[in-house]
C-alpha cells in the first residue's frame, strides 16, 4: 500500500466536530440509525421494483409504455441503491448487523457484489477520496480525464459531449465485467482484495447467475430478444446515467480537489483525512425536500464523507454543524444550491479536463 503523507495543520477539525455531532444526538435522543423515514422508503421501493418486472413481463401493453416502465424500473433500482443498500453496507441503516447485511445483499440483487463493493467504495473510496492511483470511482481513465494528473488524449477534447453516453453504460459494465475483473483479478484498482471466504465466493456466483437469469434469460423467453434488449438498454440507460450523476456532483465539480498517487507509491494529500473529505466532496440541492429523498441523503456528500457510519436521514441536520465547524476552522464547505448548478459544474469541469495541456 503507497505511504501517505499529510499537513496536519488542521488536525482537530475532526475531533472538534465529531464532539458537537456527538452532543446533537445525546441532546435529541437519537440512534446514529435509521427510522421510520428509512424503513418506509424500503417497504416503498423494494415491492415497487418487483411489481414493475412482473408487469413487463407478464401484463400486456403497449411498447411506448413498456419502455416508459423500463426506465421507471430503472430509477426505481437507482433508487435502492441510494436508499437502501448504500445505508446497509456502511452498516449504518440498523443497529443489528444481521439486517444491515441481508439488505446490503439488494445490491446483488440488482447486479453487483456487495463484498467487492465494501472493499472498492468503503476502504478504498473513502480513505482516499479523489486520489488518482487508488479511488477506483476516478478511474475512468483514458475513456475519461477527469483531473489534471490523468493522461490527456485527443478524444478528451468532447468528452464533456460522450460523457453522458458512458455514464448510461455505467452499469452494465460494472455487472459484467468489473465485478469480473475484480474477482479474478482479486484487486480493486491497483490495491488487493481481502481473502473471500467459501461464502463470499458462492454468493458472488449464486447472485451473478441470479442476474443472468432474471435479468436476461426469463425476459428473453417470455418477450423475445429485440424487445428484451431494447428493455435491458433503456432500464440500465436511467439506472447508469442516475448513480453516476450523483457520484460526480459529488466528487468531480469545479470546487473540488484532488490528489495522486507520486513516485516511490507515496500519495501526496495535503491534508488530513477529514480536511482532505472537506475539500474533495461537495453537497447539492440541500434544500430540495425531493433530491434529499430519492438521492438518499447523498447529495450530502460532505456529511456522509465524514460520518459514512450515520445513516443519511440525519444528514439535513448534520450540514448545518457541519458548515458552522467548516467556518470555525477556515475550510472551504463546497455546496451548489441547485441540481442543475451542479451538474454544469461538473460538466464545465471536464470540459475543462479535456483541453489539452499546456
Amino acid at each position: 500500500m503507497p505511504r501517505a503523507t499529510f499537513n496536519n495543520k488542521q488536525a482537530t477539525f475532526l475531533p472538534a466536530l465529531k464532539k458537537d455531532v456527538d452532543a446533537y444526538f445525546k441532546e435529541n435522543n437519537l440512534p446514529k440509525t435509521g427510522n421510520w423515514k428509512l424503513f418506509s422508503k424500503t417497504i416503498l421501493f423494494l415491492p415497487l421494483a418487483v411489481l414493475l418486472y412482473f408487469m413487463l413481463l407478464f401484463y400486456p401493453m403497449a411498447g411506448w409504455i413498456a419502455i416508459i416502465l423500463c426506465a421507471v424500473l430503472g430509477l426505481v433500482l437507482a433508487l435502492i441503491g441510494f436508499n437502501v443498500m448504500h445505508d446497509a453496507c456502511h452498516g449504518c441503516y440498523s443497529s443489528r448487523p444481521w439486517v444491515n447485511e441481508i439488505l446490503g445483499y439488494t445490491l446483488n440483487l440488482i447486479g453487483g457484489n456487495s463484498f467487492i463493493w465494501k472493499q472498492k467504495h468503503n476502504i478504498l473510496h473513502h480513505t482516499y477520496t479523489n486520489v488518482d492511483g487508488l479511488d477506483d470511482d476516478v478511474a475512468v481513465s483514458p475513456f475519461l480525464r477527469l483531473c489534471s494528473t490523468q493522461k490527456w488524449v485527443p478524444i478528451h477534447r468532447i468528452q464533456h459531449i460522450y460523457a453522458p453516453f458512458l455514464y448510461s453504460l455505467n452499469t452494465i459494465f460494472w455487472m459484467t465485467y468489473q465485478d469480473f475483473q475484480k474477482y479474478f483479478t482479486q484487486k480493486v484498482y491497483r490495491t488487493k482484495l481481502p481473502n473471500m471466504s467459501s461464502k463470499e465466493h458462492i454468493i458472488f456466483w449464486v447472485s451473478k447467475v441470479f442476474y443472468v437469469l432474471v435479468y436476461m434469460v426469463i425476459p428473453i423467453l417470455v418477450l423475445g430478444w429485440k424487445n428484451w434488449l431494447i428493455g435491458y438498454l433503456v432500464l440500465n440507460a436511467v439506472m447508469g446515467l442516475g448513480t453516476s450523476i450523483i457520484f460526480q456532483l459529488a466528487h468531480v465539480v469545479e470546487e473540488t480537489e484532488f490528489s495522486y498517487v507520486g513516485i516511490n507509491d507515496t500519495i501526496v494529500i495535503e491534508n488530513e483525512w477529514a480536511v482532505h473529505q472537506v475539500k474533495t466532496t461537495a453537497d447539492f440541492s440541500p434544500k430540495s425536500k425531493l433530491v434529499t429523498f430519492l438521492a438518499g441523503g447523498l447529495n450530502y456528500q460532505v456529511e456522509h464523507h465524514l460520518f459514512p457510519r450515520i445513516s443519511h436521514i440525519h444528514y439535513p441536520a448534520l450540514s448545518k454543524i457541519v458548515e458552522k465547524k467548516c467556518k470555525e476552522f477556515n475550510l472551504p464547505y463546497n455546496v451548489s444550491p441547485t441540481f442543475f448548478k451542479a451538474v454544469n459544474s461538473h460538466f464545465k469541469l471536464i470540459r475543462e479536463m479535456g483541453a489539452r495541456p499546456l
